[in-house]
Order: structure tokens, then sequence, then C-alpha cells
């Protein structure tokens, strides 16, 4: 069984997944680095939120860059935010530097349906935590 703390272990591998500007990687490894599965990396492609090169035979090389882009998406897409909703943050972003006030616009309001979401959930968490506790259960706290 996967706990809480293998999970954040994971997300923050991929943070700290030793790749640079300069490094040059397939899709299997990032995909291994990322956690993030083949399949969704060219979903993210097929519908513009990642543009991938490719190498003289066509396969995909992803960059430093590329992969950092990959890590950004999956925290949007694991905070609730929808498809639509980042590939306009992807447009703007390919818009240039003038757009940097509807990018971070974006991004203010979605932080705050993130933590009025937060919100929501540290009341349910608390309704199942006293559920457990009349069950006899201990508490994780």
């Amino acid at each position: 069984m996967t706990t809480t703390a293998d999970h954040t272990a994971r997300l923050r591998r991929q943070e700290t997944a030793g790749v640079t500007a300069d490094d040059r990687m397939t899709i299997a490894e990032v995909a291994e680095r990322s956690g993030v599965t083949a399949h969704t990396l060219r979903y993210y492609e097929r519908v513009g939120l990642i543009s991938v090169g490719r190498d003289e035979s066509g396969h995909r090389v992803y960059t430093g860059a590329d992969f950092g882009r990959i890590v950004f998406l999956t925290r949007l897409r694991m905070t609730g935010m929808p498809i639509r909703d980042l590939q306009r943050y992807v447009r703007l972003v390919e818009g240039g530097e003038h757009t940097v006030p509807e990018r971070l616009a974006l991004l203010e309001e979605h932080r705050d349906a993130v933590r009025a979401r937060i919100e929501e959930l540290a009341v349910a968490l608390d309704t199942v935590e006293r559920k457990i506790a009349t069950y006899g259960g201990a508490c994780a706290g």
C-alpha cells in the first residue's frame, strides 16, 4: 500500500530528478523520472501542452525544459486545473512576456480555488476522523 509519505517522496523526486537544461531524454526516461505515463506524455503533446523535438529516427527527444514543463503541468493537473486552462496557460507562455499579467491572473485565480478546496477537504477530513474515533480507531491527526 502506498503511503502519503511515499507519494510525497515521489513528488519531491520529480523536482530533484537531476535534470539539467542540456539533458536529452527518451519518452521512457521522462516517464520514469516524472511518474507520468508515456500515454499521458503523448496526450499532452497531442493537445498542445508540450512540443517535443524528434531525432533523426523520428523518436521523441525531451529536453530539461520539457521535463520542467511536464512537472509543472502535472502539479496543476493534481490541483484540478482543467486541460483547457492548461492549454490557455501554455498559449499565453508561447505568446511572450507581454502575457505575464494574464498568466499571473490565471494562476492566482486557480490558487484561490485550490485554497478553498483545501479548506473544504479539511472540514470533510475532520468529519471522517470523528467517525473513525467513534468506532474506536486512532486518528492520524
